[in-house]
């Protein structure tokens, strides 16, 4: 199951890193490998939202129902996420990130912290 993290890095800004899940066999089917959650929560965003620079509020997985978000780090790099695609916020200090509504659909998201 691939998930992309974005993390601070030593410099105090966010990187992206591309993370693989490795699913397990159990009886008929796969799974990865279970982690303590919070509550969920859904979110829905109009397109042209911006949320300028900020840190993840707390370790979680945030994925994309529907529409795009578009993801925006400090040295320009920019990452689009489409439905399904999985994010791991886990850039807690220094700057943060951007995030924006990208495309003209309303972007739902699933929030799931984890709990460590």
């Amino acid at each position: 199951m691939q998930v992309v993290r974005i993390f601070t890095g030593e410099d105090g800004e966010s990187h992206f890193e591309e993370l693989e899940l490795p699913f397990e066999a159990v009886a008929d089917a796969e799974r990865t490998a279970g982690q303590n959650a919070g509550s969920v929560s859904f979110s829905r965003t109009q397109p042209g939202s911006f949320i300028d620079w900020h840190p993840a509020p707390r370790r979680q997985y945030v994925v994309t129902l529907e529409g795009q978000a578009e993801i925006g780090l400090g040295d320009g790099t920019r990452r689009i996420f489409n439905p399904g695609d999985v994010l791991l916020a886990d850039d807690l200090t220094g700057r943060g990130h951007t995030t924006a509504v990208y495309g003209d659909r309303v972007r739902v998201s699933l929030a799931i912290p984890i709990m460590d």
